[in-house]
Formats: structure tokens, C-alpha cells, sequence
């Protein structure tokens, strides 16, 4: 019996699909060893060229985070369990309750459940009419937090989003209904919230959080809830949090994992940026687009959050500060993960080198959302082609090589006829079957996955690499909605 390390899902697909690989070891550094020899492409994503752990990995022994132990020195021995954790986005935060505040006969049979709970009572209720929620995203995570925040009757509700609602929302965004599709989110998620408490002010900021307004946004909330669904936006939002010394109720999804954890609570409580100092490579971890989500999953989290949020507003019970809670759906378990404040940090230390906020999207590698529109005419770059030039092509008599690199789950819901599929986490290992000479037209869903193949195959030596602007779904959308849009 030796020691387990535990793969997550968004790694499985560098170590041939495993979840538990087994290795006979006496430290984490020769365990890791064993482990990238078996699957050399996890090497990479674990380990820097230096051969210390990347910043966006963090990996547990038991609890406890080796960077809290020996690092890649820590002892393990026979039975012991290694969790590798990659990045995938206490006290009373309630003023004293002033005089003023009080129920209505209408507000106190509405709360009545929440009155006659000892802890809670009246005094608690009350804290919550006075505090104020800030949730960036009205999405997955966004919709069950902001049911039961309303529900649970927060006196002002701020929601950024500006985004609107997409058919393929409806599988787990439970604030919008079928009619619903095509309209703003921020306007509908409004109306949803005043149809379960009108007593709830609603406050909407419909555009995209930026590091020009964030501040300006998030000052005066006493909770910022963190429902995004990228990694730039996740930075800012903890950036911001820590620079206005607001907490941060983190939330994350993917597949069928989730975490949560509370940021930025007080001086002694970590940040995102002490659990990943730096976010992933871009295409690591797909979004929820990419990689797909259960449609429950975000309500499980999403109202985990929402429990937080109202704990940290009415000062009751044990706040997750400094403790990252990990659900695994499929196995129905929770796993609890100790943090610790990095003394260094780069925000949120008593010396901190970010004292503004920057460029995420620059630092990110990545943009802070997927939406990728073709143009009508021709493409603005040598390296791209729109859906309208391809189908001209196409109906040209033309037969330019098209390579597909979504998943083979995408694959199987659509494809362009005559399309070879190479995932493009196969890419690296496959792309000698393709021939460097003849012109690759390399399409993904919206296009983001593909021009990174394109730029991957110029680096190799590709001589005629096109991406697919706007990817499958332009073609949907634009050319043949026979092609089912996803």
C-alpha cells in the first residue's frame, strides 16, 4: 500500500483519464516524480522549468498545504493521501443596529422562520434589512445566491452583469425562464428578485467590471459575492475586495467539482491570491462553456455562498476564513482544506507591490469573457477567417484542411463535414500527422481554443494557419442552423 495522489478533473486529461494514481514514496517531490515520469504532460502543468511548484497548484497532504509544511520535501509515507488542487474565478460584518430599523407586520410574518430561530431572531433579521450584497455575475452560481439572499431578505441587492440570456443558460440559471431568452439578465433577474421579496432594493450595474470602475462599484457593500466564471475577472474582484477591505465570498464550478471559501474577511484572512499568487496557463482549465457543468452543481455552491454571506452580515456561526471547502458531486462527498494568509502576498501583505488595479486580462494571459463575434467581412487579420469566407470557399469548390480541437463530447453534438477532430490537449503529441505544408483552417466552439492551436502549430513550423473566428457556433448561427448551437 503505498501513497494515493488524488488527480482533479481538469488535470485527468494529462494522466491518461486516472483520478487516483499510487506511488511508492518518501517525500511529495519523489512522489511527483513518479507521478509526471508515468504521464510526462502533467509535468508541465505541475512543475516549473526549476522543478518548484507552480503558483497556480497547490497540493494537500491530509489538510494541511505543503507550502505550509516542507514543500516538496514533506515526509509522506505509506496510506497517506496527496490532493492536488489546481485553480479553477469570523466575525461580524453588520454595523451596530441602529434604533430606526424595524419590521414591518408584513416583513415579520414573511421572516417568521428566521424570527424564531434563537441565534437569529429579531436582532439578526434586522442586520440583514440594513446590509448590502454586491454579487458579480447573475449566472450559475449568481442565481441561487441571489434567490435566497432576497428570500432571505438582504436589504439591497447590487448585481454587475451584462450579459444576456442564452438558451443553454436555462440548464442551471434557474432566475430565467424560456421566455426569458435573448433578454438582458440584470433587467430579468431584477424582476425575479422583487417576485420573491419586494422588499429588497435592487441595484444594477449592466457592463462589464473593468479595473477603471470596480471600485467606484463595489464601494459601500459590506459583502462582495464572487459568482464569475473566468479568471480575470476572479483577480480583479479579489484585488478590488482587499483594496477596499470588503470580504470576499469565493465560489467556483466546474464539471461536477465546486469550492468556496471567505476571502479578505479581516488582516489575518487569506486571499485568492495566497491560495494561487498566479492564475493558470490560458486553456488549462476550460471554462464552463468548454468543459461543461451539472446543472445542480452551481445550486449546491451558489447556495453555499449564500450561506456564508448571511453568516459574515448577521454575525453568526463559523465563517469559512481560512478554510476551503471542496464538493465532489459525483462522490457526494466535502472536503475541508486549511489556508493560511501568505505574509508576502502581493495584495494583501503589510507590504503589498499591487496597489492598483492592473491590466487582468494582460495578467491573465486570457479575456474576461468568451464571446467572440465574426465580422460580416473579410477577417481583420492574415491569421483568421470568418465563417462567411469559409462557406464562400467552401462554395468555391474548395477543400481547405479543417482541424477541429474541441473535446470529443462537442464533437459528437456537431462537426463541419470533412472536419478531422485532434483534441487540442492532443495537439502536442499529434500534430506530426498533419502535414506543415498545406493551409489548416483550426476551429473550436467560439474560437478562443482554436487560435491557440493556430499559434501552437506556427510555433512548430506551420507555414498556413487560419483560425475559425467566432468557431462552430458562428457557423450555427450565421450559416447552417441545422448545426446545433451549444
Amino acid at each position: 500500500m503505498g501513497t494515493k495522489i488524488l488527480i482533479p478533473t481538469a488535470l485527468r486529461q494529462y494522466a491518461g483519464g486516472q483520478e487516483i494514481v499510487e506511488v511508492n514514496a518518501t517525500d511529495v517531490s519523489d512522489a511527483l516524480q513518479q507521478l509526471t515520469s508515468t504521464y510526462p504532460d502533467l509535468k508541465k502543468n505541475l512543475l516549473s522549468d526549476e522543478g518548484s511548484l507552480r503558483s497556480f497548484i497547490n497540493i494537500y497532504k491530509g489538510e494541511d498545504n505543503i507550502r505550509d509544511l516542507s514543500n516538496l520535501q514533506t515526509q509522506i509515507s505509506d496510506g497517506d493521501e496527496l490532493l492536488i488542487v489546481p485553480s479553477i474565478a469570523g466575525g461580524s460584518m453588520a454595523s451596530d443596529i441602529m434604533d430606526e430599523i424595524t419590521l414591518s407586520n408584513d416583513e415579520i410574518h414573511r421572516y417568521s422562520r428566521h424570527l424564531l430561530i434563537p441565534e437569529f431572531g429579531i436582532e439578526g433579521q434586522k442586520k440583514l434589512k440594513q446590509s448590502s450584497v454586491l454579487m458579480i455575475g447573475a449566472g450559475g452560481l449568481g442565481s441561487p445566491l441571489a434567490m435566497y439572499l432576497a428570500a432571505a431578505g438582504v436589504g439591497k441587492i447590487g448585481i454587475v452583469e451584462y450579459d444576456t440570456i442564452d438558451t443553454s443558460n436555462l440548464q442551471r440559471q434557474l432566475l430565467y425562464r424560456t421566455e426569458d431568452v435573448g433578454k438582458a439578465k440584470a433587467d430579468v433577474a431584477k424582476s425575479s428578485i422583487h417576485g420573491i421579496n419586494p422588499f429588497v432594493d435592487v441595484e444594477l450595474y449592466n457592463t462589464p467590471l473593468t479595473s477603471e470602475n470596480a471600485l467606484d462599484i463595489f464601494r459601500g457593500y459590506d459583502v462582495v459575492v464572487d459568482g464569475t466564471d473566468n479568471f480575470p475577472t476572479r483577480y480583479l474582484v479579489n484585488d478590488a475586495c482587499v483594496m477596499l477591505g470588503i470580504p470576499n465570498v469565493y465560489g467556483s464550478i466546474f464539471r461536477f467539482e465546486g469550492q468556496v471559501s471567505v476571502f479578505n474577511l479581516d488582516q489575518d484572512c487569506a486571499c485568492y491570491r495566497c491560495l494561487y499568487p498566479e492564475p493558470p496557463p490560458p486553456g488549462l482549465v476550460p471554462s464552463c462553456a468548454e468543459g461543461g457543468v451539472l446543472g445542480v452543481l452551481p445550486g449546491i455552491i451558489g447556495s453555499l455562498q449564500a450561506i456564508e454571506t448571511i453568516k459574515l452580515l448577521t454575525g453568526i456561526g463559523e465563517s469559512l476564513k481560512n478554510r476551503l471547502v471542496i464538493f465532489d458531486a459525483l462522490k457526494m462527498k466535502f472536503k475541508e482544506l486549511k489556508l493560511k494568509k501568505n505574509r508576502d502576498c502581493v495584495v494583501c501583505s503589510d507590504h503589498p507591490t499591487i496597489t492598483e488595479l492592473i491590466d487582468y486580462e494582460q495578467f491573465c494571459g486570457m479575456p474576461s469573457h468568451d464571446r467572440m463575434e465574426p465580422a460580416e467581412s473579410d477577417a481583420q487579420s492574415p491569421d483568421e477567417i470568418t465563417v462567411f469566407e469559409l462557406k464562400k470557399r467552401l462554395d468555391n469548390g474548395e477543400h481547405p484542411f479543417i482541424l477541429d480541437v474541441r473535446l470529443n463530447e462537442e464533437y459528437e453534438i456537431c462537426k463541419l463535414d470533412g472536419a478531422t477532430l485532434i483534441p487540442i490537449h492532443d495537439l502536442p503529441l499529434r500534430y506530426q500527422e498533419l502535414d506543415p505544408n498545406r493551409e489548416i483552417i483550426a476551429l473550436c466552439k467560439v474560437g478562443a481554443r482554436s487560435a491557440k492551436a493556430a499559434d501552437f502549430l506556427k510555433e512548430k513550423g506551420f507555414k498556413d494557419v487560419k483560425n475559425l473566428v467566432g468557431g462552430i457556433n458562428a457557423w450555427s448561427e450565421f450559416i447552417d442552423p441545422e448545426v446545433p448551437y451549444y
